[in-house]
């Protein structure tokens, strides 16, 4: 249970997982009696509470099937530059520093800008090693708090991504189930034009958020944001080891 009420499993995985399937939500709680529940209210609180969880795991899968192939290029991850000698992100003296306190990490040799261009290849493959061991010495999230929020950006907007297409398929048929149990009018459930217009004003809101404020741009710039705070991690890590 503690691995779904982590502050990341809440914020990057349920948190998409709920907005995706809101509509639904909002469709239960308009359509069945709350106030002195039956059986069949008990059972679907239950199943939607089962549904949470279950739909967090399942954001997590298509969020990272969406993660590569956004980078499908570079491996189906992110590839971290912002220490490479043509980047713009920061500055070349900070570069060149926090380059030579990797390097002296991972006992490895740091790339020169001639370097980088007659073997591209071995330059990246000397970045992938620093950004390995920046990921691994940068899991206290008390000590890299910020870097940590960054992380939850990227994996919400990843993960809301991939559900995109989903999010919108149900607010669909959310307003049909809604139109369809005002016409029916069947025993177990019971819905007012009012409630159907108020339905329906939340399903436009959430597909418009979903269409042009959850896009691939949004994905990527959080990753960006991501690896810039990892790659000033350095700084954190370089006081610290200084300090022992």
């Amino acid at each position: 249970m503690n691995d779904y009420l982590d502050a990341y499993s809440i914020k990057a995985r349920l948190a998409p997982a709920a907005l995706a399937v809101a509509p639904v939500i909002v469709l239960i709680v308009l359509a069945f009696n709350w106030v002195q529940p039956s059986l069949p209210e008990a059972i679907i609180g239950v199943a939607v509470t089962v549904l949470f969880f279950a739909a967090s795991n399942i954001a997590r899968r298509l969020g990272k099937r969406k993660e590569r192939q956004l980078f499908a290029t570079t491996g189906g991850r992110p590839e971290n530059r912002e220490l490479s000698h043509p980047d713009k992100t920061l500055d070349h003296k900070t570069k060149q520093r926090y380059r030579q306190f990797l390097a002296k990490q991972i006992e490895q040799p740091a790339p020169t800008r001639d370097m980088e261009i007659e073997d591209p290849d071995e330059a990246a493959a000397f970045y992938v090693q620093c950004y390995n061991w920046l990921r691994e010495n940068t899991r206290d999230t008390d000590k890299f708090r910020i870097l940590f929020n960054e992380n939850i950006t990227y994996g919400y907007y990843r993960n809301l991504l991939a559900l995109k297409p989903y999010g919108i398929a149900l607010n669909l048929l959310t307003i049909a189930a809604a139109a369809a149990i005002i016409y029916y009018k069947p025993d177990f459930a019971e819905l007012t034009h009012g409630k159907l217009v108020a339905l329906g004003i939340l399903a436009a809101v959430h597909a418009l958020y979903l269409l042009f404020g959850v896009t691939k741009r949004a994905v990527l710039e959080a990753s960006k944001a991501y690896a810039r705070q990892l790659t000033l991690s350095c700084e954190t890590l370089i006081v610290q080891m200084k300090a022992e």
